[in-house]
């Protein structure tokens, strides 16, 4: 969700100003992923790398955590959404990790949209961690090291519950990862968007999701093999 600041700062106003305004659109976004019927979205609202900011700039992003929690998360119970945030949430004072544990006590048998909230979270720290338990679990003889493959690593990253993403949306104009669920996103196909996240409306959105519907995802396949395989899931092999 990029673009806040420079949001502001073309309207003369503080930094800041631009992450209350992104508050607004984060609503919007999760309110068109429940009307779609997405299953799982999931926002980078704060990256490992972000605590080099302004101490001040940081403070006012947590404060917004908190109050965005306190203000919203009823509503997400209301319409089913199961809040989830992944990160190293250590770092977040004891206060905001109560509010994020009661968040996700009160919203985690929802069914509908699953919503994830990265805090703290980085690509890198993500690999990290699951390989250091990928250690720990061969020296403590539950894992065999000639078992480890792709799919043992992947069982310890974030959300190894939830299907990979199949779109990366990026707004501001710029076009790069950031070191955003770098294992995750290996075939996502990857949308950036020159609007600045206070004005990421559902429109935006819409925007971003067309480009999805109209891309062939292929995963190593030819284009001719994957309309084979459509041709069968929509015609039957009889």
């Amino acid at each position: 969700m990029d673009g806040n600041g420079r949001w502001a700062k073309r309207r003369g106003m503080p930094r800041t100003a631009g992450h209350r305004e992104g508050v607004k659109s984060v609503r919007a976004v999760v309110e068109e992923g429940v009307r779609r019927g997405i299953g799982t979205l999931t926002l980078f609202a704060f990256s490992s790398e972000n605590w080099r900011r302004p101490p001040s700039e940081v403070n006012i992003l947590m404060e917004l955590f908190m109050s965005a929690l306190r203000g919203e998360v009823r509503r997400l119970h209301e319409h089913d959404v199961r809040l989830r945030v992944i990160g190293e949430r250590t770092a977040f004072s004891e206060r905001l990790q109560q509010r994020i544990a009661e968040a996700e006590r009160l919203t985690a048998d929802n069914a509908g949209l699953n919503l994830q909230v990265a805090a703290n979270y980085g690509g890198r720290w993500d690999i990290t961690r699951a390989a250091r338990q990928l250690v720990a679990d061969v020296q403590a003889g539950v894992i065999a090291p000639e078992a480890i493959d792709e799919a043992a690593l992947a069982d310890r990253l974030s959300f190894p519950d939830l299907p990979e993403p199949d779109l990366f949306i990026r707004t501001g104009g710029e076009q790069r990862l950031s070191n955003f669920m770098l294992w995750q996103s290996a075939y996502s196909e990857l949308f950036f968007s020159p609007v600045l996240w206070p004005d990421f409306d559902a429109s935006a959105f819409a925007e971003a999701l067309d480009f999805y519907a109209g891309r062939q995802r292929r995963f190593g396949r030819t284009g001719e093999q994957v309309e084979a395989l459509n041709a069968v899931g929509r015609y039957g092999r009889g």
